[in-house]
């Protein structure tokens, strides 16, 4: 070999190296993320992380994710959040639950916070000043669950029109969403009578008494509100309203895949590859006060087919047509 090219070769290997050297020692984003039920590998977050990776980040790469789930237990929200601030994460991505928000803003002022709020509205409760400006260090997704669960009940009532009294199972984070429900019962002539949950994280016993209790006995079908602690159970409670012969509707696609007559509602991937676009704004310095908050705007409606017919019910062509998935 040459010297010329020798030396050429050198001076590549060391460039490489250097550069290699360099990225090791840079330091790394660091996202922590607190989830009320659901693991890493959960279909959303997986979305999450592809989103990232789409954008350019990844795990071990330019970021560093830092993940606690909490397994329905929202008690650990405080200390889990807390946690991940002693870690000192440049960002957090707290989901579902208002005890989410409500921890993050107790464990940190500065950190950015990006909010994926599934089950409550933040603008209502005050935690933002408005979508456009949310001020402070909150941004993030919002779905409006209660406009949501009005929807979802009509199109329930328009599977079911022999349905006159609707059991709806809600909890202290859904209560909103149960006095939207009650109200738009009014508007479609049935009545609304609700069975609260308390005190998580719930067992599918608590499932069992809320439907044979005289209230749940005398329903014709239930309908659940969008709450993660009610939805992790959304298989047993399947399970359970088939064997009182009960339609049952829940807010998501995975409950229909369980065995739930209907569901209407957002589209959770695309709402957490929303959650990955704050974080790379984040990561490029945007401040979350300067990020407007978004809605989803991916909503589905799923009937499953196959538990119609245990059921022995007839579901209208003309809803059929507009749904987004028929389950056989």
């Amino acid at each position: 070999m040459r010297r010329r090219d020798f030396i050429a070769g050198l001076l590549l290997t060391t460039a490489i190296e250097r550069a290699q050297a360099q990225k090791a020692q840079a330091k790394l984003f660091r996202v922590g993320v607190v989830s009320s039920v659901s693991p890493r590998a959960y279909h959303f977050w997986a979305a999450f992380e592809q989103r990232l990776a789409e954008l350019g980040h990844r795990d071990g790469d330019d970021i560093r994710i830092e993940f606690i789930a909490l397994g329905g237990d929202l008690a650990r929200y405080p200390s889990a959040t807390a946690e991940l601030v002693r870690r000192s994460v440049d960002a957090l991505v707290v989901s579902s639950s208002e005890l989410a928000v409500k921890s993050a803003l107790e464990a940190t002022k500065t950190t950015p916070i990006v909010l994926v709020a599934i089950d409550f509205d933040p603008l209502a409760r005050g935690y933002i000043a408005s979508l456009s400006h949310p001020g402070g260090t909150i941004t993030g997704v919002v779905a409006q669950q209660a406009e949501l669960a009005v929807k979802r009940l009509a199109f329930f009532k328009e599977a079911v029109p022999q349905i006159a009294r609707a059991i709806v199972l809600w909890d202290s984070g859904s209560a909103d969403q149960f006095a939207a429900i009650k109200a738009g019962g009014v508007q479609l002539n049935m009545t609304i009578d609700g069975y609260e949950f308390r005190n998580p994280p719930y067992s599918d016993a608590d499932f069992e008494r809320a439907l044979t209790t005289a209230d749940g006995a005398r329903g014709d079908a239930i309908l659940s509100a969008a709450s993660p602690l009610l939805t992790a159970h959304a298989k047993f409670l399947a399970m359970l309203a088939m064997r009182q012969h009960l339609p049952l509707s829940f807010p998501h696609r995975d409950q229909a895949e369980a065995g739930a007559l209907l569901t209407y509602g957002i589209n959770l991937d695309s709402m957490f590859r929303l959650a990955a676009d704050y974080v790379d704004r984040i990561i490029q310095g945007a401040a979350p006060a300067d990020l407007p908050v978004q809605q989803p705007t991916k909503f589905e409606l799923i009937i499953n087919l196959k538990t119609a017919r245990t059921l022995g019910l007839t579901i209208p062509y003309s809803l059929l047509a507009r749904a987004d998935e028929v389950i056989e």
